[in-house]
Formats: C-alpha cells, sequence, structure tokens
C-alpha cells in the first residue's frame, strides 16, 4: 500500500465525532482531539488550578515532558520522528489528583491525499507525552478511531508515559480504527521508584495492527501492570511485542494479554521479560491466552525470558487452542443450546479481561463491542443480553 503523509487539521465534523466517541469512555476531566496527527481541541476546564497542564507543540519545537524516555530505536519510531507533526504533552504536577482521566481522540482521516494525482494513502503520526509527577495519581485514555472514512490508511502513534517516584498512573489505549487502516504503534513508559502503572489496551479495528509494548522499571519497588485484550475478525491481523524491563531490586511486573480470532484473522504475540543485573528481588509474569473460534483462524505466542541476576522470581504462560469442550458440555447439560453456549463462554472470557481495565468505560466499550463483532459468527445473543452499539 503506497502512502503519503498528509498534513491533518481542523474538520467540521471532527469534534463533534470525537465527543461521540469519547462519550463511552465515561466521565473526563478534559478531552483532546487530533485529526491527522494535529491537535485541533484541548478542553480542559479548570486543570491548571488542579496541576495539570496540556500543551501541544509543532514536533521540532521543544515542548516539556517530551523526551524523557529513551527514543525506540526501530525502523517504526525513526519514520514516526522524521514525520511527526503534532506533539501532545500531558504533565501532572506533583501530588495531583484531578480524579478524571484525560480522553485523548486521535481521528485518522482516510481520505486520499490531495493533489490532481493523489501520492498514496494519507498517513498520520500521533503523539502523547505522559509525565506524572511525584506522589500523583493520574489518568489518561486514548482513543484512536477513523474521522467516518474509510479508505486506506496508514497511521504510526506513539505514547510515552514517565511516571515519578511515589506516582501512580492508570492509563487506557482503544483502537477502533477503519478495516483498511495499518497501525503500527508503540507504547513505552518509565516507572520511577514504589510507583505504579496500570496499563489497559484494547485492539479491535485495522486490518493490520502492531503495538509494541516497552516498559522499563528503573525505581526500587515499581511496579507495572500491563493488560491487553484483542478480538480479530475477517482477514485482520493483531501483532503485540511487549518488553518488561527490570533495572532496579523488588520491581514487579504483571501481563496479561488475552484475544480470540475468528473467521481467517490471525493473533501474533512475542514478549520478553528481562531481569538485569542488581535488580534482586524482581518479580515478573507473563501470560498470553488464545481463543480460535474458527477453523481458518490462527494464533502464535512466543513467551521469552532474559534473567541475568539471582533471587529473583518468574513465569511466563501461553495458551492457544478452541473453546474448552469441558466449559461446552457443562453449560449444555443444563440445557443450554451449543451456540448460545458458545457465546456465553467468549463473552465470559472477555468480560474477565474488561474488569480489568482501570476505568468502568473502556471495560464496557469492551464487552459491547465483542459482543457486536461477533454476533451471527457465534451463535445469537444470549438470553437478557443487551442491545449494542
Amino acid at each position: 500500500m503506497p502512502v503519503a503523509p498528509v498534513p491533518g487539521g481542523p474538520r467540521a465534523d471532527a469534534l463533534a465525532r470525537a465527543r461521540a466517541l469519547a462519550e463511552p469512555m465515561g466521565p473526563r476531566a478534559a478531552l483532546v482531539v487530533t485529526v491527522g496527527g494535529v491537535v485541533v481541541h484541548v478542553d480542559d476546564p479548570g486543570l491548571a488550578d488542579a496541576g495539570v497542564v496540556i500543551e501541544a507543540a509543532r514536533g521540532d519545537e521543544p515542548l516539556p515532558g517530551l523526551g524523557a524516555l529513551e527514543p525506540v530505536h526501530d525502523a517504526f519510531g525513526e519514520l514516526h520522528d522524521a514525520f511527526l507533526v503534532d506533539a501532545l504533552s500531558v504533565r501532572f504536577a506533583p501530588k495531583a489528583s484531578p480524579g478524571l482521566p484525560v480522553v485523548v481522540v486521535h481521528l485518522v482521516d482516510g481520505r486520499a491525499a490531495p493533489g490532481p494525482t493523489p501520492a498514496g494513502a494519507p498517513a498520520s503520526f500521533p503523539r502523547t507525552s505522559v509525565s506524572v509527577g511525584t506522589s500523583a495519581d493520574a489518568g489518561v485514555v486514548e482513543l484512536l478511531a477513523s474521522a467516518g472514512d474509510e479508505g486506506a490508511a496508514l497511521v504510526v502513534p506513539v505514547a510515552e508515559l514517565d511516571v515519578g517516584d511515589d506516582a501512580r498512573l492508570s492509563y487506557v489505549n482503544v483502537q477502533q480504527l477503519g478495516p483498511q487502516t495499518v497501525h503500527l504503534g508503540t507504547q513505552a513508559s518509565r516507572v520511577g521508584r514504589d510507583a505504579t502503572l496500570r496499563s489497559f489496551t484494547a485492539g479491535f479495528g485495522a486490518a493490520y495492527a502492531r503495538v509494541r509494548t516497552d516498559s522499563d522499571l528503573v525505581g526500587q519497588g515499581g511496579e507495572t501492570m500491563l493488560h491487553a485484550a484483542y478480538l480479530g475478525t475477517g482477514e485482520q491481523v493483531h501483532d503485540f511485542r511487549t518488553l518488561q524491563d527490570h533495572h532496579a531490586p523488588r520491581t514487579r511486573s504483571e501481563l496479561i494479554f488475552e484475544g480470540a480470532v475468528a473467521d481467517a484473522a490471525r493473533s501474533v504475540y512475542s514478549g520478553m521479560i528481562r531481569i538485569r543485573k542488581g535488580a534482586r528481588g524482581a518479580d515478573a509474569f507473563q501470560t498470553n491466552h488464545n481463543l480460535v473460534l474458527s477453523e481458518g483462524a490462527h494464533a502464535d505466542s512466543v513467551p521469552n525470558l532474559d534473567i541475568q541476576e539471582n533471587d529473583v522470581r518468574c513465569s511466563h504462560a501461553s495458551t492457544v487452542g478452541p473453546i474448552d469442550e469441558e466449559q461446552r458440555y457443562y453449560l449444555e447439560s443444563r440445557g443450554i443450546e451449543p451456540t448460545v453456549a458458545e457465546r456465553l463462554i467468549v463473552l465470559g472470557f472477555f468480560s474477565a479481561m474488561a474488569a480489568r481495565a482501570p476505568f468502568d468505560g473502556p471495560g464496557r466499550v469492551v464487552e459491547e463491542t465483542v459482543a457486536r463483532r461477533l454476533a451471527g459468527r457465534i451463535g445469537p445473543p444470549a438470553p437478557g443480553e443487551g442491545r449494542h452499539g
């Protein structure tokens, strides 16, 4: 697919669409909207008084909070840096606690590149840097969605999460891009001393969706919880690559990625736990579970360990397979029809993941999206199941 970087900017319908997409995420402290990687709207009533500063700058301008993390040294990171237009910074002052999350909606424009002969599908490069000061308690929700156009597009987003000492950050990333979009995302985090990061990623859209998640635990006693739910249908591909990197003593990381593939969809998971020299007492585990719902679907799972220190505890586990026959038999033996039993099992699988989201709104979005996407694939709605929009 040939692509061309196309500057984004305001669209007449952008704010209305962004508000509609943000509404199911629940109450918020602020709303930020980008179109094609360009910040077009910031609504943060009174947040400065609460110790929260939201700013945007052109990609070549210095901005506090940007560059706090080591850059991602791969081809897509270099591509992002080369074509970055706007950079968004969300900074929480020490001890700030706004109570509600900042919601950022990234709209990806699928319209063809301008000009008499379009150079290719439009490409955008959103960037969000979150900096959480000492002892602050913060929340950020990012949503990536198509701007209403169904054309092909490339989006290469980067999220930087810097969690200061004794701070807490709850972060959610929901990807609902159009069916012709290619998504190449990066989430990089740095967790300080006695700090906590709770991260939840939901992947539903795009033709090919790749997410690289790197979490560096650099302060003693730091903790990171990386959770993800994903669903592939049609010929979608979901590709997740993770790194839990323990630099300091008594750090803890928990990773649970779970998803399902149906039709001819495919998922790929590759994860690494790295315990560096000096990270004594580190505790890390990594779990990846995959449901394969159709004969033509496929899932790969490759967990890895790199341990360079003694006195640590690490584990990893992965499963790939169809719906559990014992669960199916249990429900059918109680008079539930086979197709309904399958649907109940799959919805229960995703409900358990949705419960791990740090905010109620994104959890409900996961459950409703899964129910809608699987309708007609694994049986009729179960009795009492509500309407899903």
